[in-house]
């Protein structure tokens, strides 16, 4: 049985990776992928009723990253509606690509400690859609800003998912993995930044400006909307913090605040003249394929979890590999491939803190492999995915083009960490 459904799990990803060759939309695969993975697991397990059980407990897990997925890109369309992007883009002056790629990934890599890489990623690539005409020049600043995120969020406790987890599980503090992960995760970007800058020489051409006569929205409307929307991501995590409800909550919340809001902005004027400023415009825009093919990816991922495979390759690495460091490696290498969440929540169940103490040395580099890590592959992360719906990027098109540059980074921040370590130590 469990070779049945890491076999189909193989069959479903290669599937993924070859979405233009097989020309099947990656969303179908993952979803049926995800689905038979189920079916096989259930079928080969006479509990039937705990099979069920554990389904449902793991599909709260993914639909909390769903809703917040899909509360954040509505309100990102919601600004766009309203041309809220130009508050930041008729800001940008400069035409030289390298300066805005240093520019973009800066703002990137300290706006996604603050919100999330998630919610950080969808922001600017929506943002880059504003600034930069050409297609391929794009989608090298959305590789990069992908780098960005995930390196930004793996320093704060806010930052990443799985630093998160850390953080809740008493396995690290705020204060020192702030301190301990700042400077090996600004390595995990500047790296990649020195190696990609000479081949962004020139300049950029931005998108014609189309006027929008179906658009009432006037600039007090725009500049309104934008501060809200923003301030709604920036009360995210605040949220989470004061309430302990999980981030999704905090973002249906903020999007029921903005519905409200931007109804009443709009109560005067009739159903034409709104036309795409409702919410219910954006709900319409928004990658609804992209969210069925990370729903799709977690299933399939949730099967392995279930059915103990992660905690399986766990045991095996720390059975095989005595040495810590090249344990955590080899774990946040694979992070590009599995989810993150559930190979965190593997570690967290094998390795006591009476074995590791809060801020060891183990946890702290954790938090940096697994975070980082996933820039491998444009499929290892939620900042990824999220770039790959948005701006249909192919797998292999990242692959050859920014997995490089990533696995670079990773490995530079994971020196600079262990140089860190021993010195400060």
């Amino acid at each position: 049985m469990t070779t049945a459904i890491i076999l189909t799990f193989i069959l479903g990803y290669i599937a993924i990776t070859l979405e233009h060759t097989i020309k099947i939309n990656k969303a179908a695969s993952a979803l049926f992928t995800g689905v038979l993975c189920w079916t096989i697991y259930i079928l080969g397990q006479p509990d039937k009723a705990l099979v069920s059980h554990q389904l449902m407990e793991q599909l709260g897990e993914i639909s909390g990253i769903l809703f917040f997925l899909l509360g954040a890109m509505t309100i990102v369309e919601l600004i766009d509606a309203h041309d809220g992007f130009e508050v930041i883009t008729d800001r940008i002056k400069t035409k030289n690509t390298v300066k805005l790629l240093w520019i973009i990934a800066i703002i990137t890599f300290f706006l996604s400690s603050l919100l999330d890489n998630l919610t950080t990623t969808i922001v600017i690539v929506s943002m880059l859609r504003k600034i930069i005409a050409d297609r391929e020049q794009r989608l090298m600043f959305a590789g990069i800003t992908i780098i960005a995120a995930n390196a930004g969020g793996a320093w704060s406790p806010l930052g990443d998912v799985t630093t998160t987890m850390l953080w809740i599980g008493g396995q690290i503090t705020a204060l020192n993995i702030i301190l301990q992960l700042f400077i090996p995760s600004i390595f995990c970007l500047i790296v990649p930044l020195l190696l990609v800058s000479p081949k962004m020489k020139g300049t950029f051409e931005s998108p014609k400006v189309v006027e929008n006569k179906t658009s009432t929205s006037t600039i007090f409307e725009r500049n309104f909307v934008f501060v809200l929307g923003v301030s709604i991501l920036i009360f995210v995590p605040i949220f989470k913090t004061i309430t302990h409800l999980p981030p999704f909550m905090a973002i249906l919340f903020g999007l029921s605040i903005m519905w409200i809001i931007t109804e009443m902005i709009h109560s005067g004027k009739d159903t034409e003249d709104k036309g795409m400023l409702t919410v219910v415009y954006a709900l319409r825009k928004i990658d609804t394929p992209s969210i069925l093919f990370f729903l799709g990816i977690l299933v399939s991922i949730s099967a392995l979890q279930a059915t103990g495979q992660l905690n399986l390759l766990a045991e095996w690495l720390t059975t095989t590999i005595a040495n810590d460091t090249i344990i955590i490696m080899a774990i946040g290498l694979l992070s590009a491939v599995l989810d993150n969440v559930p190979l965190v929540a593997a570690v967290q169940g094998m390795y006591s803190l009476e074995q590791y103490p809060p801020d060891h040395f183990f946890w702290e580099f954790i938090a940096y492999a697994t975070g980082t890590g996933g820039s491998a592959l444009v499929i290892g992360s939620a900042a990824g995915v999220a770039a790959m719906g948005l701006e249909k990027i192919e797998f292999f098109w990242y692959l050859k083009k920014i997995t490089w540059l990533a696995l670079i980074g990773y490995f530079a921040g994971a020196l600079i960490y262990i140089l860190q370590y021993n010195l400060t130590h």
